[in-house]
């Protein structure tokens, strides 16, 4: 048995991008910033760790539709990394959460949350 789920709350470094497979099928990305607060000899500190993460067919449509630069969003979905290699035969990689789903934190005008199911 094995499970990749991730689960983020943050705001959105940008507005989503989107792009077409050759295929016709709609990518969206975008970037989400994740804050972590604790103590240090009793100061405040605050590190943030930022998210790629990359939305499929009607999911990233509503995300290009509907999601703005920073904006709370709770998404769901999983961790995959990527790989391609580069003119010069230089492999490169990437992480990335393949959101299955997200809900807007906050106030929004209609409905609370998005699903890709």
């Amino acid at each position: 048995m094995s499970l990749n789920k991730i689960l983020l709350i943050g705001n959105l470094g940008a507005d989503p991008e989107i792009r077409y497979t050759p295929a016709g099928k709609p990518v969206a990305s975008f970037q989400m910033a994740t804050n972590h607060r604790y103590k240090t000899d009793g100061e405040l500190r605050q590190e943030t760790e930022w998210f790629n993460v990359v939305a499929f067919g009607r999911l990233a449509e509503l995300s290009s539709e509907l999601l703005k630069k920073g904006q709370s969003l709770f998404v769901e979905g999983r961790v995959k990394t990527r790989s391609w290699e580069d003119a010069e035969g230089a492999k490169h990689y990437r992480t990335e959460v393949v959101a299955e789903g997200f809900t807007f934190i906050g106030k929004r005008e209609n409905g609370n949350g998005v699903k890709d199911r």
